[in-house]
């Protein structure tokens, strides 16, 4: 995954959001315990720590704290999604592919990045939908990339974005049941040993 799908899943938060920001950003976002307001700073503050992420090297540095606040309008809290989303756009196309960062679940490298902030900006918007009553689903090519570089395990016999959602948690996928815990695979795919872990 590159930069481009970063700002595209971006574009598709934000101007789905920003058509709901006179509506109430309290109420918990979709089954979550976060509200709208928090699941958005979430998602701004994903970004920019990813961009620190992946040029940090692979071990964590915790001398790095990102704070969004959520107590700010909605306006306010999309104009840092855009703007996390441009910088760690950057920052993607300012590293080798062979460059490889920190998270706690892998050490990815900038395509892992990517698609791990394309499945925050995804999965996190629909939460925040569902909790202020919009629909939404994604670009159907997009989520099949972040299904195939995260999930690499994940069926591929159901529509992308249905099984996104399963990969996360959100929701059962036909007859497989909501999985109570998930996991990304966000280091290179040559490094996946070919099995699904445990759920």
């Amino acid at each position: 995954m590159r930069s481009d799908d970063v700002r595209s899943a971006a574009a598709t938060c934000t101007g789905l959001l920003a058509g709901a920001a006179g509506r109430d950003w309290s109420v918990r976002a979709g089954g979550l315990v976060w509200t709208v307001s928090e699941v958005v700073a979430h998602i701004a503050q994903s970004l920019y720590l990813y961009a620190a992420d992946l040029v940090g090297g692979r071990v964590l540095n915790d001398a790095l704290e990102v704070k969004v606040r959520a107590d700010r309008p909605p306006e306010a809290l999309l104009g840092v999604v855009r703007s996390g989303a441009t910088v760690l756009a950057a920052t993607l196309d300012a590293c080798d592919e062979h460059t490889r960062g920190f998270h706690p679940a892998g050490s990815p490298d900038p395509s892992g990045f990517a698609a791990m902030a394309c499945d925050e900006l995804l999965v996190h918007t629909d939460d925040a939908a569902r909790g202020l009553g919009l629909a939404f689903e994604p670009d159907a090519h997009l989520a099949a990339h972040v299904v195939r570089r995260l999930f690499p395990w994940a069926p591929h016999d159901q529509r992308s974005w249905p099984t996104l959602r399963w990969a996360n948690g959100r929701a059962p996928l036909g007859d497989r049941p909501r999985l109570e815990h998930w996991q990304w695979h966000c280091a290179p795919l040559d490094e996946w040993h070919g099995t699904a872990p445990p759920h």
